[in-house]
């Protein structure tokens, strides 16, 4: 398992459907190594609070193996070429992760890197941003009917994170699996 790249982006305003929207969802990617802290990924910002970061939603990961097929949807959609690779960051994730997919986590398991230790916490539910970034309003009701929603991390041990690093998945309790508890608040949802 692999961090593939680190991403961040400083909180703007864009604009979504005619209005104004602060978002950070446009992450780019850096160069490391940077410091990883209780609330976050140096040099990144949250525009909402109340559905990202904080201490439980510190960082967000996403499968690199989830991206050719974000890339063909979104040529098929006409918003981009089919030959177009996604920057990473494109799903607004600060870690892109390789190897580690939503349905070989659970919340609790920890992701040990050379220098800090990130738990897992929850998955991430998609919104009118994320339609808005991908360039195509199906964005969101795609990710939600394949799962992979990536999940969130907080900060077990600060320290620095390097693109290129590889890390270990220590399991916690294994009581409630990422995808399990996505497909479960989706369903809850639907209600």
């Amino acid at each position: 398992m692999r961090l593939i790249s680190l991403n961040v982006s400083p909180a703007r305003a864009v604009q979504i459907k005619g209005r104004s929207v602060m978002t950070g969802i446009g992450k780019r990617a850096v160069e490391g190594p940077l410091r990883v802290a209780a609330l976050g990924l140096e040099g990144d910002e949250q525009a909402d609070l109340s559905v990202h970061g904080g201490l439980s939603k510190a960082l967000y990961a996403y499968p690199s193996e989830h991206y050719p097929f974000w890339q063909t949807v979104r040529a098929q959609a006409r918003v981009s070429l089919w030959d177009e690779p996604l920057p990473p960051g494109m799903m607004g994730e600060n870690l892109t992760l390789e190897g580690l997919l939503e349905q070989d986590v659970c919340v609790g398991d920890v992701l040990r890197f050379p220098d800090c230790e990130l738990a897992v916490s929850e998955p991430r539910f998609p919104c009118f941003k994320f339609n808005a970034a991908m360039g195509f309003d199906q964005a969101s009701k795609l990710m939600t009917a394949n799962g992979w929603c990536g999940f969130y991390l907080s900060v077990r041990v600060a320290g620095t994170l390097r693109a290129g690093e590889s890390f270990e998945l220590a399991h916690g309790p294994r009581e409630v699996g990422i995808a399990e508890l996505f497909r479960s608040r989706v369903a809850a949802q639907r209600r």
